[in-house]
C-alpha cells in the first residue's frame, strides 16, 4: 500500500488543529490577549516550517514541495542512525552538508526563543533544552515509516543545537532589555 501526504494537505490538517486549539482555549477562557496570540502565531510559523523541512523532501517537482510518501513495501528496515557525527559528512558536495548542518540548527532557533516567551515555567536553560531535545525526538519518531526520510542522531543533536542557539539569543535579549 502506497500513500502520498501532500504538503499542503499537511499544513492544512495542522492549520485546522491549531486553530481548533486555539479556538476552545478562547471559548474556555471568555477572552483573548491578542498579544500572547501575537507571539503564539510565531511559534505556529515556526512549526510550520519545521514541518516542510524535516518532512518533505527538499526538492521540487515541476515547482512544487514534493509530497511525504508512504510505502508499506518499504516501511523496514527503518533507516536509522543511533551512532553521533558517523553520516554527518557523508554528503556529495560541501553545499548540502552546510545545508544539512546549516538548515538543521537554523530552523530551530525560533524554538530556542519562543518556548521561553510562550511558556513561561519553560524559562530556564534545562527546560528550554529539554523541549528541544522532545520536540525533535518527535520529528524524529514521525519520519521512521516513511522511506524517503531518515532518523538520526545528528538531527537530534543540531536540532536541539538550535533551541540552545536560540536560548542565548533569548537570555541576551532579557538581560539587555534588564539593563535599560
Amino acid at each position: 500500500m502506497s500513500i502520498e501526504i501532500s504538503f499542503l494537505l499537511a499544513e492544512a490538517v495542522f492549520a485546522a488543529a491549531w486553530l481548533l486549539t486555539r479556538l476552545v482555549v478562547w471559548i474556555k477562557k471568555k477572552n483573548i490577549d491578542w498579544k500572547r496570540e501575537a507571539v503564539l502565531l510565531l511559534m505556529y510559523i515556526n512549526f510550520a516550517v519545521i514541518i516542510r523541512f524535516s518532512f518533505f523532501p527538499m526538492a521540487r517537482l515541476n515547482g512544487e514541495v514534493q509530497p511525504l510518501l508512504f510505502d508499506s513495501k518499504t516501511l523496514f528496515p527503518f533507516r536509522v542512525n543511533f551512532v553521533p557525527f558517523v553520516h554527518l559528512l557523508d554528503y556529495d558536495n560541501r553545499r548540502d552538508l552546510l545545508l544539512n548542518v546549516i538548515g538543521n540548527t537554523c530552523m530551530f532557533i525560533p524554538s530556542g526563543i519562543l518556548f521561553p516567551i510562550v511558556y513561561r515555567k519553560r524559562n530556564n536553560f534545562w527546560k528550554v533544552a529539554g523541549a528541544g531535545v522532545l520536540l525533535s525526538l518527535c520529528i524524529e519518531i514521525l519520519q521512521l515509516p516513511f522511506s524517503v526520510r531518515a532518523t538520526d542522531i545528528d538531527d537530534l543533536l543540531l536540532n536541539t543545537a538550535g533551541v540552545i542557539i536560540g536560548y542565548a539569543v533569548y537570555s541576551l535579549i532579557r538581560r539587555a532589555a534588564k539593563r535599560s
